[in-house]
């Protein structure tokens, strides 16, 4: 069995997870810069020791502060994959994939069995012979994920594994590492800053944020009803925070009042209001017609989205992020946007939702 739990913090860092893991599942980590999402994988592979806590995989603890156990890294069954390959430079990919065996004791020939398997499994048995520096980028990390695999890892932690890739390899990985990830029934943990990684990799997803969870469930439900400002980000849907006046309404830190369709918030509790910005209609002037949610914002940035021109406002008066509006070229020209100006947001009520504010906890 393969299942993790994490419940143990960094002081240093400020970081404090409480997350678990099933057996065969796999976790996307999202998360801005400077999260904590390097701390959580750190703190698994025993990179980074905990001030307190427990780490557990399967029957087996690898950190308990309190009763002093702490297993080193080469020793946890685990393996960590990054952003580069990091081969060994003076042996071949074969040799490469082999060294994991091969430090475990086995045979010459039951390793360069175990290489040939893998270098099968990540469709890479023409490059077996090569050496790292006649790899491309993409190859070298199929020869990584192999050599990864070849340790026969209770859990695979990937660190931002297609990164450094070009963008025309990484689908092609992406589809690599769920075929090895699915057959296979690999507990793993994906840090990712790429959403295609979170849906075509994950069971399910935590959002880091200042080094804890403050959002998590299955990857539907947190980019369908995102509960915070990054997931509703790359999930492409605006969000205000606040705190529920009614079940179907809240009001911002800022004093602003947000009415919607009610799904669950308590007067007096943390809530949400989500609304695409398809559903933002932009004014020079104030609007005096039926929209019951008015927002005055300044124009931050412009950029193309698809047919449509996405108009980004300055961030909130509290410093979370403002929200985006999505008009037509032509409406942008009419209404001569640009950064700087003033204009005015109008959404319907029909088209917000309120939400009670999912808080960090355990999955």
């Amino acid at each position: 069995m393969s299942a993790l739990t994490v419940r143990a913090g960094l002081g240093h860092r400020g970081a404090r997870f409480d997350v678990a893991l099933g057996d065969g599942e796999v976790l996307a980590v999202l998360g801005p810069n400077g999260a904590g999402k390097s701390t959580l994988l750190g703190m698994i592979a025993g990179l980074l020791r905990p001030d307190d806590g427990t780490v557990t995989l399967g029957d087996r603890t690898l950190v308990d502060t309190a009763a002093g156990v702490f297993v080193p890294p080469h020793d946890r069954g685990v393996a960590l994959l990054s952003q580069q390959a990091l081969l060994f430079p003076h042996l071949t990919a074969a040799a490469n994939v082999a060294f994991a065996p091969r430090s475990r004791g086995m045979s010459r020939a039951q390793s360069r069995e175990i290489a040939a398997h893998w270098l099968r499994q990540v469709d890479a048995e023409d490059l077996a012979a090569r050496r790292p520096s006649q790899l491309s980028g993409g190859q070298a990390q199929r020869i990584a994920i192999a050599r990864a695999l070849a340790a026969e890892p209770r859990l695979l932690l990937l660190d931002e594994p297609m990164a450094a890739l070009d963008v025309a390899v990484a689908p092609t990985l992406r589809r690599l590492l769920r075929r090895v990830l699915r057959e296979q029934a690999r507990t793993a943990v994906i840090v990712t800053h790429d959403l295609l990684d979170a849906l075509a990799l994950a069971d399910r997803v935590i959002v880091v944020e200042a080094g804890v969870v403050v959002e998590s469930g299955t990857v539907r439900e947190v980019l369908t009803h995102p509960r915070s400002a990054f997931a509703a980000r790359i999930a492409g849907v605006n969000l205000l925070a606040g705190t529920a006046t009614s079940p179907d309404g809240l009001e911002t830190p800022w004093g602003a009042a947000v009415s919607g369709i009610g799904s669950g918030a308590e007067a007096g509790s943390p809530a949400v209001a989500l609304f695409r910005p398809a559903a933002v209609s932009v004014h020079a002037d104030r609007p005096h017609a039926s929209p019951r949610n008015v927002f005055a914002v300044t124009v931050s940035e412009l950029e193309a989205h698809g047919a449509a021109v996405r108009v980004r406002a300055e961030d909130n008066p509290d410093g979370s992020v403002g929200p985006a509006a999505d008009v037509t070229p032509a409406a942008a020209a009419e209404l001569d946007l640009a950064p700087g100006h003033r204009v005015w947001f109008a959404v319907k009520a029909q088209e917000v939702t309120v939400h009670p504010a999912r808080a960090a906890r355990n999955q």
